[in-house]
């Protein structure tokens, strides 16, 4: 058992974890902090004694380093509480995702001679608005978003946004009616930025991207409307009217003569709701597209949850026709593990890869390695980030068929991208006679 109160005594206690919270906030404001409660831990220290007690906890501490062990550094806060801070800035989407990945890794049970016991948590959540210097005022946070997580019926997960809990209610309001005044009054539109064959150079497709026109601040990228979508759990309301815009750009452009495939961004918040292949479907025969004509993209992170709903949900899309994309490929945990079980069409390398392959010769080696294993993996790679004509002759010479990128064109309207249909020239700009040499 020395092994075992070792594990526990070397993890910092609430006093030093407070200490060490504080020393990140104190460097630069960006952490994130996950409260974690084991539930029924009692049961097992009145049924086996605080040997095994201990036993389940340090196996707990272990696996949470092993899952976390770049990402984020564990304390003891209280008996049968641990904190989890995350250095650097975190959007929800982000701490759902850790949360699952918790949460996947923790079904194996742990065993105890002839018992096993299946960890489960409570977990409260929240991320440092970078004007707060106050360890207390973070860790209270994380602590009302774990009473939360337990009163919640369903998900034992709970997110808590300490600028909104600070503002007055009259701001919180605001914001909220800001988002749905959005839907309401059409101030959204997606912009769609071309894919293209990289040896024709002929438009393949396009990505769809969210696009706010706000009434007072004019055309917005989405990052505001997302962080607030994720705080008032409107995630889903946000990607459904994305996904049903895709849909009916998908027709207007077969009405206008062009067949070509569209890509359209799923939050992880949709691929956990059940209705999620039937709206698919339901946008499908509506609108009478066929969903070969549609790219599901989900982040890296989303794909790495291995969550079972997810990977149904998937599947269940890809036996309706539609397209499995990976999004920003390698700029996550770099975990490949989690690639191997999914049934996927297309692999996008980031853009962080593709911007710096001249200063850097192990990003061409990271394409080309990504290269092999969508080639196992029967699926096509596109490069995102294409900016200068030298990133598109190494793409070529690596084989890379498909990218995207300001060397071509940004994101634009749909009047712009049909204008850019019409004109047969996939790349914009006066690179245009260049690039097709």
């Amino acid at each position: 058992m020395s092994v075992i109160h070792n594990v526990l005594a070397e993890i910092p206690s609430r006093y030093a974890f407070l200490q060490k919270v504080q020393n990140l906030i104190d460097q630069d404001g960006q952490v994130s902090l996950f409260i974690i409660d084991v539930v029924r831990f009692s049961d097992v220290s009145t049924s086996f004694g605080y040997k095994a007690g201990d036993y389940i906890l340090a196996e707990i501490v272990r696996r949470i380093q092993s899952i976390f062990a770049f990402d984020a550094e564990v304390g003891r806060v209280s008996g049968d509480i641990f904190g989890l801070v995350f250095p650097g800035q975190h959007r929800a989407t982000q701490l759902n995702s850790f949360y699952t990945r918790l949460n996947e890794h923790f079904k194996a049970p742990i065993h105890i001679g002839d018992h096993a016991f299946i960890a489960d948590f409570n977990v409260g959540a929240v991320s440092n608005p970078t004007d707060n210097r106050d360890v207390n005022r973070l860790f209270s946070g994380a602590e009302t978003a774990l009473k939360q997580a337990k009163s919640n019926k369903y998900d034992n997960f709970s997110i808590v946004t300490l600028e909104h809990r600070r503002h007055s209610g009259g701001r919180a309001s605001a914001l909220k009616a800001d988002l749905k005044r959005a839907f309401a009054h059409d101030e959204l539109e997606l912009y769609f930025q071309p894919k293209i064959d990289l040896n024709s150079l002929q438009i393949t497709g396009a990505e769809c991207l969210l696009r706010w026109n706000h009434p007072l601040d004019g055309m917005l990228f989405p990052g505001a409307l997302i962080d607030a979508a994720e705080s008032y759990n409107m995630m889903n309301e946000l990607g459904y009217w994305a996904l049903r815009k895709a849909f009916d750009s998908l027709l207007y452009l077969q009405a206008a003569g062009f067949d070509i495939n569209l890509a359209v961004n799923v939050s992880p918040t949709q691929l956990y709701d059940d209705k999620f292949v039937h709206r698919l479907k339901q946008y499908s025969d509506n609108m009478c597209v066929d969903l070969s004509r549609i790219e599901l993209e989900l982040t890296e992170d989303a794909a790495m949850s291995n969550s079972l709903m997810v990977n149904k949900q998937l599947a269940a899309a890809k036996r309706l026709g539609a397209k499995i994309a990976i999004d920003d490929f390698g700029k996550g945990y770099s975990n490949l593990a989690y690639i191997r079980d999914l049934d996927i069409d297309t692999i996008k390398i980031d853009k962080t890869f593709i911007m710096q392959l001249l200063e850097n010769p192990v990003n061409k080696a990271i394409v080309e390695a990504t290269k092999v294993i969508a080639d196992s993996l029967s699926c096509n790679v596109v490069a995102e980030g294409i900016e200068e004509l030298q990133h598109l002759h190494i793409l070529r010479q690596l084989g890379i068929n498909s990218g995207q990128g300001y060397l071509f064109s940004q994101a634009i309207p749909m009047a712009d991208f049909i204008e850019l249909l019409n004109t047969d020239i996939s790349v914009g700009g006066s690179y245009a006679f260049e690039a097709r040499k």
